[in-house]
């Protein structure tokens, strides 16, 4: 696997000088993809470079000339990339756009496994990876265990953050989170437990946490559920109610049930809820301010002088007309 500009491609890496053939008659050549050939010379040339005899010795022939193995090696050999030493005509050579390796330094950077014949990546500063170790190096890290997520590990994912799925823990407890609920709190997580018994308000009458909605009244925290009328059990969130020695009551309930009857309409006196908001009390008997008034002029009598005669309630001035 050959790799240029990020993208992939599968391939053989070309070997150089390692296929034994029969060129000429009486001379053993090595043959590489045209670059050069070794052998062993049996005609009379010198070296190109150092001018000694090659007859009977091994030689090299590059682009037309010839010259021993020990200075093909100073003066034509390819340098290996990875070690930084001549690559030698007896050796096994790599190459992979212009870059050149012996065989046995084309390793993987990370892991020094061997990569001749194997997938690999051509990375920064000319080093090659293996394709396992180039998927951990490029695989996002886990915020819990900080090691590479590869791909088919069941992960979670939250606000640009990773976790392996067994990694992603309650910050209280520890226990594995998973892919269940959770509840953020700055760089903390918590489970739905953990997270009701550390944070959420209790309910003033279940006293049990409220994880979810909720209402306030009279600053104490209540369960929707929770906050009902003591009489028919209807949700009074959002609905006029009248609270009487701790008890919660509609307004129908209220009407029917609790609230005093007036002397005078013989209807429910819920002050605050409809006409008037203001009793008159007398004796054992309550009126509608707009109910106590003089049983033969009809004047209002709420917060004004009356006399009661006969069990009836009069001004001070009808009683004389009697």
């Amino acid at each position: 696997m050959l790799c240029c500009d990020g993208k992939v491609f599968m391939c053989r890496l070309l070997w150089l000088c390692t296929q034994q053939c029969w060129a000429v008659p009486g001379v053993l050549q090595w043959s590489g993809p045209g670059s050069y050939t070794v052998g062993t010379m049996s005609e009379r040339f010198d070296c190109h470079y150092c001018r000694d005899p090659l007859q009977g010795k091994k030689y090299v022939q590059k682009e037309g000339r010839h010259c021993c193995v020990k200075c093909f090696d100073k003066f034509c050999a390819n340098t290996c990339i990875e070690c930084k030493k001549p690559i030698g005509a007896d050796s096994k050579e790599l190459h992979f756009k212009n870059r050149y390796w012996h065989d046995s330094c084309f390793r993987c950077f990370k892991c020094y496994t061997s990569l001749v014949n194997e997938p690999f990546m051509l990375r920064e500063n000319n080093k090659v990876w293996c394709s396992n170790c180039t998927a951990a190096e490029d695989a996002p890290r886990c915020k819990g265990c900080f090691k590479p997520i590869i791909a088919g590990d069941q992960n979670v994912e939250y606000k640009k953050m990773v976790w392996h799925k067994d990694c992603f823990t309650c910050s209280q407890c520890k226990q594995v989170i998973g892919s269940g609920s959770f509840f953020p709190k700055g760089d903390d997580f918590y489970c739905v437990s953990c997270h009701e018994h550390k944070f959420a308000k209790t309910c003033a009458k279940c006293k049990n946490p409220i994880t979810s909605g909720g209402l306030t009244y009279q600053e104490q925290p209540w369960h929707s559920e929770c906050f009902i009328c003591s009489n028919c059990k209807k949700q009074l969130g959002g609905k006029r109610f009248t609270a009487v020695e701790d008890q919660f009551y509609c307004v129908e309930c209220y009407k029917e049930c609790v609230a005093k009857k007036c002397a005078g309409c013989k209807n429910p006196i819920t002050a605050g809820f409809g006409r008037g908001t203001s009793v008159v009390n007398y004796e054992d008997e309550s009126w509608h301010d707009y109910c106590f008034k003089c049983t033969k002029c009809a004047r209002g009598l709420a917060n004004k002088r009356f006399v009661c005669h006969n069990g009836k309630i009069y001004c001070a001035e009808c009683p004389k007309r009697l």
